[in-house]
């Protein structure tokens, strides 16, 4: 018996390439989706596809920015078309910008807010044409436990996620009278690529753990990074049926790093 609903389905998700993308991806063709894929890095893309289908799951890979709105749309009709009809949505694609406030450029203020927000408005816009009139699906945003709590030297990230997130809200409330849930799942430090960017050596995974009261930044109380896989299962349950009454929540995943804040 299919549980979680998850089945059969036809599962957009972007940023799909790599890190948490690639594992929300392969957990719904694992569960027996038919899964669409979509970002910018073609060749990761057709890499996780290629896997996928050798493996004998579904799935087609979308070489786009989140950015281009025309080739969003373009995308998503042909997957309508195509495919079947889109039940579930996950925005994952996203950027990390990172400089003090004096320095950030504004090139990378406004890459940072394309990708991060407009990206997310993009998507769901374009998605949304479809679900209203079958007064159903399920759209997840990951987001960032950034938006909650102030960081040094992120406040592109935090400001983009945190917009990301309320737009996410907002959408939710529209949306409800047509039994459409919007949710958000926030991760914490998780041991991805962009994670492993900001590491200054090779104890940088401690560091974060420990935190850094130099940068009022606080440990991660569960004592260990958060992995693709664990965002992976959250982004699953908030798109399943087993979250039938769950909407404009913000699920966190950061081993207790925001103190519940």
């Amino acid at each position: 018996m299919d549980r979680l609903g998850i089945k059969g389905r036809v599962a957009l998700v972007t940023g799909a390439a790599q890190g948490i993308g690639e594992a929300v991806a392969r957990a719904f063709a694992e569960l027996g989706a038919f899964v669409a894929v979509m970002d910018k890095n073609a060749d990761g893309l057709h890499r996780l596809v290629d896997d996928l289908v050798s493996g004998g799951h579904h799935a087609r890979a979308f070489p786009a920015d989140v950015c281009d709105r025309a080739a969003v749309d373009e995308m998503v009709d042909w997957i309508e078309d195509n495919m079947g009809p889109i039940e579930i949505l996950v925005n994952v694609a996203g950027v990390l910008r990172m400089n003090p406030v004096e320095s950030f450029s504004d090139e990378d203020w406004a890459a940072t807010f394309a990708v991060n927000a407009t990206g997310v408005f993009y998507v769901c816009r374009s998605v949304i044409r479809y679900m209203v009139p079958r007064r159903a699906g399920s759209i997840i945003t990951v987001g960032s436990n950034a938006a909650w709590v102030p960081r040094m030297h992120m406040s592109a990230y935090a400001a983009s996620k945190a917009a990301a997130t309320m737009f996410t809200k907002c959408l939710g409330l529209e949306l409800a009278r047509y039994n459409i849930r919007c949710n958000v799942v926030s991760p914490g430090s998780t041991d991805t690529e962009m994670q492993r960017l900001m590491w200054a050596d090779e104890n940088g995974a401690q560091a974060v753990i420990a935190g850094s009261p130099e940068t009022f930044r606080v440990g991660i109380p569960l004592g260990k990074l958060a992995t693709p896989s664990d965002i992976a299962d959250a982004v699953v349950f908030l798109a399943s049926d087993r979250a039938g009454h769950i909407t404009m929540h913000d699920l966190r995943v950061d081993g207790g790093a925001t103190l519940g804040a």
